[in-house]
């Protein structure tokens, strides 16, 4: 699977700098990271035009950088230090304010790269239109640091918010909104693992949500002029293979 997504990342990001002349990417945390070490190895290490990628994240808990939980370190030691992207061009929350400072903060710098259109904009919707969002999907079925029934769902006009009761912790942190993550021109959501079986399951299944089942982020990924692509591991399909039989992926 890790091959797999290097080459699509590799492919979409030599499209977005043809096109545009930049490659806008936003990580997510958790296991992430490690699935793109390919990159950092051969061809793609000399290949790809590492001056062209700008890096940001589509949520980041409000930690120091050098603390454990933080998105940025995760990044920094298992990709960024790998290769050769520059310094300036890693966007990266500014850890010393508040939460919601840090969020406002965020939100303001997309929006100059946005009017210098290093970062795209959606014709749609006047949001950033990212060239790849990158997500995992927890086993409650969040994305980013959206998650089930929270608020924070609801958000229409705020590129960048901010959450105070994670139910995972650090309880405090900064997520994009749904409309931006769904003004992405490409989005990846990846999943491994056998706890992420039930919530693949629903988020990618053809079933009405009923009154009684939670808002399932991970279900509300729906590009709205992009493409979205699932990375699954056999485990995280299982429970699909198991209520529709024969599904349609690469198993890995």
């Amino acid at each position: 699977m890790t091959t797999d997504l290097a080459e699509y990342i590799s492919q979409v990001s030599e499209f977005s700098v043809k096109e545009r002349g930049y490659f806008a990417i936003a990580l997510s945390g958790g296991p992430l990271v490690s699935f793109m070490r390919k990159l950092c190895e051969a061809p793609y290490n000399k290949t790809l035009d590492w001056s062209k990628w700008y890096i940001f994240w589509a949520d980041e808990r409000a930690v120091g950088k050098n603390h454990v939980d933080s998105n940025y370190k995760l990044t920094k030691e298992g990709f960024l230090s790998k290769v050769p992207i520059l310094n300036g061009h890693v966007y990266s929350i500014n850890d010393n304010a508040t939460v919601e400072n840090a969020a406002m903060d965020y939100e303001f710098v997309i929006r100059q790269l946005v009017k210098i259109r290093t970062v795209g904009v959606s014709e749609s919707n006047d949001c950033p239109k990212f060239d790849l969002i990158l997500l995992s999907i927890g086993s409650d079925g969040h994305v980013a640091s959206l998650f089930p029934n929270h608020p924070a769902l609801e958000l229409k006009d705020d590129w960048v918010t901010y959450i105070t009761d994670s139910p995972e912790p650090p309880p405090e942190r900064i997520t994009f909104t749904l409309p931006v993550i769904n003004s992405a021109s490409n989005i990846a959501v990846v999943a491994t693992g056998e706890d992420k079986a039930k919530a693949v399951s629903f988020a990618i299944s053809d079933v009405t949500e009923t009154q009684d089942s939670p808002s399932m982020p991970a279900r509300m990924v729906q590009p709205t002029d992009g493409k979205l692509v699932w990375f699954l591991d056999k485990a995280a399909v299982s429970f699909v293979e198991a209520k529709n039989g024969a599904y349609g992926h690469q198993e890995y």
